[in-house]
């Protein structure tokens, strides 16, 4: 039997918020859980993001935005990862994100979107069940 491959999250903070530490708590977390995390760091563009998940082979894709621009990033980054060959790769949301626009996000395909107080064993599950749903 071969073991399960270690999942790969790539975590991004887009656009000009400049606040990361929920992005480094997730990051940690999903480290703990046996995954490998690669942080892009501040101030990412969506070619940024795009072609980092492409060069390390993602399966996972995780932004993190507080901004309130995640209406106006999420589905260009989107976009950008489907035009990269990324359309398989999930694309998760965190961060502050009302409730209405959760379900516009989840009707363009987003993943998961998760706000303030979510706990890290909940992100961790959902991810692994996006990973089983893919048979990965």
């Amino acid at each position: 039997m071969t073991p399960n491959p270690v999942i790969r999250v790539l975590i991004a903070k887009p656009g000009l918020d400049g606040h990361d530490r929920g992005a480094k708590v997730i990051a940690r977390a999903l480290r703990d859980a046996g995954m490998e995390v690669i942080y892009t760091g501040l101030r990412q563009t969506p070619e940024m993001i795009a072609e980092a998940a492409l060069q390390e082979d993602a399966d996972v894709v995780g932004l993190s935005i507080l901004s309130g621009a995640h209406m106006t990033l999420v589905p260009r980054i989107r976009q950008v990862m489907n035009d990269s060959g990324l359309e398989d790769v999930p694309l998760l949301v965190g961060g502050i994100v009302p409730g209405e626009d959760i379900a516009r996000l989840e009707a363009m395909g987003i993943a998961g979107v998760f706000g303030p107080g979510t706990s890290t064993d909940a992100i961790v599950t959902h991810i692994r069940g996006l990973m089983q749903a893919k048979g990965e």
